[in-house]
C-alpha cells in the first residue's frame, strides 16, 4: 500500500547532551490509521513536533510521498500536508468557526478574502466531518467535541495527506469518542491516513490498523492491532530493563498518619479515595497524562476546588486557599517551578522567604538572609550570594530554592509535582537524597512524576492515578517494576492492592 509519510532513522539532540529521539522511524500509509504509543518521556512530543514541522531533527529523513522534505515551520508542513491537531486544541475561541478554518491560509487574491470561496469551502469541511453547526458560530460556544471536529475540518481546508491526532480523547465522553471515530473511518475510506496517539489500549484496538511503539526515544517496533495481543504491546512499552538504580534497604515507614483522604471530588472526574501517606513516608504518584495527579496535589494545596474528606492527623482539612494549606504546614513545589514557584528576577533571599513574610519581622532584609543561608547551605545549594537572582542558577539549585522557601515557612508536609524534570542526572539524584533525608526528619512527602524509575527508587509507597481515579497502591520493595506499569498503562484492568 502507498506510503504517504515515511519518517525513517529521525535523530533530535538538545544541548548540552540530551538524546530526545535516537533512530525513530515510522510510516504512514494512505487511509489508515497508524497508532503511536508509548510511556510518558518515550519521545512521542518530540517524535510528533518533527513530523509537524515545530522541531528540526538533528539527522534523519522524512518522505512524502516519497520525495524528501525539510520544514522550517509547522505552516509549511501544513502546505505540503501535513495537518496536527494538538491535545490542546489551537483554536481561537472569540473567533467564528469559519474564520478559524481557514486562519493563516484564507482564500483569495493580493491580501483580499474571497469570502464567498471561504464559506462554500467551510461548509464543505463541516460536511465532511458530520458536524451540525454553523460555521458562523463563536469556537468558545462548542462543546468540546465540536471544537475537535473544528479542528479535523480546518485540517481538510489546508487538504491534508496525513492528520496527526494527539491523544483526542482526552477531553471527550464516550459518545462524543464514537462520533470523531465515525468522522476517522470517513477520512480514511477518502485516502486521508491519520497518525493517532493515545496511551488507551481499547481505542487502538477500535479505530486503528497498525501501531509503532516508542521507548526510550527509539522505534522497538510496528505491530498489526488485530494480530498483537496486549501482553505484547505493554512489554515493548515498558520494555525488559531493569531499574536505572537499586533501591537501598529502608525501615518500614511507621509514623502516625500525616494525610488520610477518605475521598475528595474534583472537576474533570477527579476521584480519589482512601489515600494514606504516614509521617516520614515518601509516597509517589504514577499515572499516564492527564490522570489527575497534578489536580490531586493542587487540591491539597487549596489551589483548585474539591469537596470530600481530609484529615491531617485527627484534624479535618478542607483548604479553601492556599493559604489554608500553607498555614496547616503544606508547601506544593509545582509541576513549572519558573512560573508557579518562583520570581527569576527577585532576590534568592526574597524568593527562599516568600511564605514567611507574612510575619512583620521578616520583613527585614538582614533577617531574610539569615533564615535562608543555613536552609540553602542544608540543601547543598550552589549560589554566590543571597543577593543573586534566581535566574541566574541551575535548574537544580532552583528547585532547591522551591523547597528551601516552605522548609524555612515550617511546612512538614511536602507536594512534589514533577520536581525532577529539566534536572540533570546529578541534580536529579541530589533532590532525591534531599526528599529522604527530609522524610527521615519526619516530614510527609506526596511525589508526582511521570519518571517511573525514580518514584520505585525513592519511594516507600506507589500509588497508581488512571483517569483521576487512585486505583491501586504498591510497596516497592516487594513489588517487580513491571506489575506496578503495567496497572499503570492498562489501568483497572491490572490493578492489584
Amino acid at each position: 500500500m502507498h506510503e504517504v509519510l515515511n519518517v525513517r532513522n529521525v535523530s533530535k539532540k538538545f544541548l548540552p547532551n540530551i538524546i530526545a529521539l535516537e533512530s525513530a522511524s515510522l510510516s504512514v500509509r494512505k487511509g489508515e490509521v497508524h497508532c503511536l504509543l508509548g510511556a510518558n518521556g518515550a519521545g512521542k512530543s518530540t517524535f510528533l513536533k518533527i513530523i509537524a514541522g515545530a522541531l528540526r531533527p538533528s539527522s534523519g529523513e522524512v518522505t512524502i510521498d516519497g520525495v524528501p522534505v525539510s520544514f522550517a515551520s509547522p505552516a509549511e508542513a501544513a502546505r505540503r500536508g501535513i495537518s496536527m491537531i494538538y491535545q490542546e486544541l489551537d483554536l481561537v475561541p472569540q473567533l467564528t468557526v469559519e474564520q478559524n478554518l481557514f486562519l493563516g491560509h484564507a482564500p483569495g487574491a493580493f491580501g483580499v478574502i474571497n469570502k464567498s470561496e471561504r464559506r462554500r469551502r467551510a461548509r464543505e469541511a463541516l460536511r465532511r466531518v458530520s458536524a451540525g453547526f454553523s460555521p458562523d458560530v463563536r469556537v468558545e460556544s462548542l462543546s468540546v467535541a465540536n471544537q475537535q471536529l473544528t479542528a479535523i475540518a480546518r485540517s481538510l481546508t489546508m487538504d491534508a495527506k496525513v492528520i496527526i491526532m494527539d491523544e483526542p480523547s482526552a477531553s471527550l465522553n464516550e459518545t462524543e469518542l464514537k462520533s470523531v471515530f465515525s468522522v476517522i473511518r470517513e477520512l480514511t475510506a477518502a485516502g486521508v491516513g491519520i497518525l493517532y496517539v493515545s496511551h488507551r489500549l481499547g481505542e487502538l484496538r477500535e479505530i486503528g490498523d497498525r501501531v509503532t511503539v516508542l521507548r526510550g526515544g527509539r522505534t522497538i517496533d510496528t505491530f498489526n492491532v488485530s494480530e498483537t495481543g496486549d501482553e505484547v504491546l505493554v512489554q515493548a512499552i515498558i520494555g525488559k530493563e531493569q531499574s536505572l538504580a537499586e533501591r537501598k534497604p529502608r525501615e518500614p515507614v511507621s509514623g502516625d498518619m500525616a494525610i488520610n483522604v477518605t475521598r475528595l471530588k474534583g472537576a474533570q472526574g477527579l476521584d480519589i479515595a482512601g489515600l494514606q501517606v504516614r509521617w516520614g513516608e515518601v509516597a509517589g504518584l504514577t499515572g499516564l497524562n492527564g490522570s489527575g495527579r497534578t489536580s490531586f496535589l493542587k487540591s491539597l494545596f487549596g489551589a483548585l476546588p474539591f469537596s470530600g474528606e481530609i484529615t491531617l492527623g485527627d484534624k479535618v482539612f478542607h483548604p479553601r486557599h492556599p493559604a489554608d494549606a500553607i498555614r496547616n504546614g503544606i508547601g506544593l513545589v509545582p509541576e513549572n517551578r519558573k512560573t508557579e514557584g518562583l520570581i527569576l528576577h527577585a532576590p534568592i533571599y526574597k524568593n527562599a522567604t516568600l511564605p514567611s513574610m507574612r510575619h512583620s519581622w521578616l520583613t527585614r532584609h538582614a533577617l531574610q538572609k539569615e533564615r535562608t543561608r543555613p536552609v540553602l547551605q542544608a540543601l547543598s545549594t550552589k549560589y554566590g550570594r543571597p543577593e543573586q537572582a534566581v535566574v541566574q542558577l541551575s535548574g537544580g539549585n532552583q528547585q532547591k530554592v522551591v523547597l528551601a522557601k516552605w522548609i524555612i515557612n515550617g511546612a512538614k508536609i511536602l507536594l512534589l509535582d514533577e520536581p525532577s524534570r529539566g534536572l540533570d542526572i546529578g541534580a536529579k539524584a541530589d533532590l532525591y537524597t534531599l526528599v529522604e533525608r527530609l522524610a527521615r526528619d519526619g516530614a510527609a512527602i506526596i511525589v508526582a512524576s511521570s519518571e517511573f524509575e525514580e518514584l520505585y527508587v525513592a519511594c516507600d509507597t506507589i500509588w497508581v492515578f488512571h483517569e483521576g481515579r487512585n486505583i491501586a497502591s504498591f510497596d516497592p520493595s516487594i513489588t517487580d517494576r513491571d506489575q506496578i506499569l503495567k496497572a499503570t498503562i492498562l489501568g483497572d484492568n491490572h490493578a492489584q492492592h
